[in-house]
């Protein structure tokens, strides 16, 4: 519906035709007396609500929402402990660098009216702790003006989460139509530094150590990869950009203590798009004895106290520049397609012997998992070991809570994941423990019929909690809960469920899940029969 601009409404209804026009077609949230008028629209601008049990479950749904379909994920949530319990999935979409965008309603007056409902001390200031920035807008004109902001920003810069709040009275308050979408801006490419393009074909053993926000180009990448006969490792989020075929690709074991000894092999090593964090290796250095090029859009990676040459640029337009450069090349590389797969193979089993007995099990879902399906993960055991050894052929289909590391996250984000991607596969793997955070979000799968298959592991405790404890030399204290009959749970919100007592059993589950007409959770454990 095209907006007419001398047509008032209330400001809340106005906000969600505004949201339309910016391409905006799924909201998560829940309704409340203080944010009511921001849902006088929705409906109105056709847009689709997805009814969260939970403010953290709207927020995670956003989330992957946003990861799934490249546009902004957004969540109405009320003032006070809507905005409170939201707070998780904002910090979570800050860390992992997702386009999160989250509307809350907020009191007129804070300062000398006490005891108000909902009422916090700074709310605006509480959501700044956890994403890129939070305002408020105390107008139309502010609330126009901070939406196109954010939508800008996601476009052109680091994406990451925002909050704007406003005022109840202004959302209910008369309001013109918000003003024309702005054309997108530009993001200047420019070219290659000076001399680059020939440092790093002159390199003998090139590796490539490539972060999500590498997917800017995919093929010319890979392009650039071949041709260079360069070594890579991915990291989590990185995960799918490089082909399992390609002989000379590490795969995603960066968390492997002895990947710093091969990376230290390497004679000049270009980082992209990758904070090269803690979560990311699980150690304070990479490991690289040569040079340390870093190509990134986000100056706060850039100016890291690592000796190191910044890039600044688009990870896309970087390879294709750089592949400009490499046309007759002929590469002389190092690397050795053996010693790839011998150290694939070492990594593997270090993997499958700090936690036996999942890899086996992630094996068989691997080889019935459609090509194309985007995989949600929480965190838990099958996860840990599954991010390492797992390949998939596409970019930007495995997510994984990786920087905040909050339990609760798969199930909800998978269904955000769901609505962008209508007909295709979507798939939840969560932890018995992890999975109960946000258990109730069953119900918003069920009521949207999602053919959501949610993948449960049940180890009977924290596990990882206790292996730690052990570790430290600490008596395991309270990793053990009493869990419910989880198919009977599930049953009882109306989804489907399935406990498979063997492998086969367990991929056929999850065939027959894809062709449902709302959610299975499949019930896993251990000693599932080979």
């Amino acid at each position: 519906m095209t907006a007419d601009k001398n047509h008032t409404r209330p400001l809340g209804a106005q906000i969600s035709h505004m949201l339309k026009s910016r391409g905006v077609d799924t909201i998560f949230g829940i309704p409340g007396v203080h944010n009511q008028e921001m849902y006088r629209g929705i409906e109105e601008a056709g847009i689709t609500h997805v009814l969260a049990r939970h403010e953290q479950g709207a927020g995670f749904m956003a989330d992957g929402y946003a990861r799934a379909s490249g546009r902004p994920g957004v969540a109405y949530v009320i003032t006070g402990p809507g905005l409170c319990n939201i707070m998780t999935p904002m910090g979570q979409a800050y860390s992992d660098s997702v386009s999160v965008l989250v509307l809350s309603s907020c009191l007129d007056e804070t300062a000398a009216y006490r005891g108000q409902l909902h009422q916090m001390l700074d709310q605006r200031a509480a959501g700044d702790t956890v994403c890129d920035w939070s305002y408020e807008a105390r107008d139309a004109q502010a609330a126009y003006g901070l939406i196109d902001r954010a939508m800008a920003e996601f476009a052109t810069q680091r994406p990451r989460s925002k909050h704007i709040q406003v005022p109840i009275a202004a959302l209910e308050a008369e309001a013109p139509a918000a003003p024309e979408v702005p054309t997108p801006p530009a993001r200047s490419h420019g070219d290659l530094p000076g001399g680059l393009a020939q440092r790093i074909m002159g390199a003998k053993k090139p590796m490539f150590v490539l972060g999500g926000g590498a997917r800017g180009d995919v093929d010319a990448l890979r392009n650039a990869l071949k041709t260079l006969g360069a070594a890579s490792f991915v990291t989590t989020a990185g995960k799918g950009i490089v082909g399992s075929d390609d002989p000379l690709h590490f795969g995603s074991y960066l968390p492997r203590p002895d990947s710093a000894a091969v990376i230290k092999g390497a004679d000049l090593v270009v980082a992209v798009g990758t904070e090269l964090a803690e979560v990311d290796l699980w150690r304070r250095e990479l490991g690289n004895s040569g040079p340390l090029i870093r190509v990134d859009i986000c100056p706060e990676v850039l100016s890291q106290p690592i000796n190191s040459e910044a890039v600044m640029m688009e990870s896309g337009a970087f390879f294709r520049a750089l592949n400009q450069s490499l046309e007759g090349h002929q590469p002389k590389t190092g690397w050795t397609a053996q010693e790839v797969k011998a150290t694939r193979a070492r990594f593997r089993a270090e993997v499958d012997a700090e936690r036996p007995g999942i890899a086996r099990v992630a094996d068989a879902l691997r080889e019935v998992m459609p090509d194309d399906a985007m995989i949600y993960t929480d965190m838990t055991q099958f996860a840990y070991v599954s991010v390492e050894l797992w390949d998939i052929e596409q970019p930007g289909h495995w997510h994984h809570p990786a920087g905040f590391g909050t339990l609760g996250y798969a199930m909800p984000a998978a269904i955000g994941g769901a609505m962008a991607r209508p007909g295709k596969p979507t798939v939840a793997i969560a932890g018995d423990y992890g999975f109960q955070y946000t258990v109730q979000e069953l119900g918003a799968a069920v009521e949207m019929k999602l053919p959501l298959p949610i993948l449960l592991w049940d180890n009977q405790k924290l596990k990882e909690i206790e292996d730690s404890m052990v570790g430290a030399q600490i008596a395991p204290n309270s990793v053990i809960a009493h869990n419910p009959d989880f198919v009977a749970l599930a049953k009882a919100y109306g989804a489907r469920a399935e406990a498979p007592k063997t492998l086969k059993e367990l991929q056929s589950a999850l065939t027959a899940a894809f062709e449902a007409d709302g959610p299975t959770v499949i019930y896993m454990t251990g000693d599932m029969a080979d």
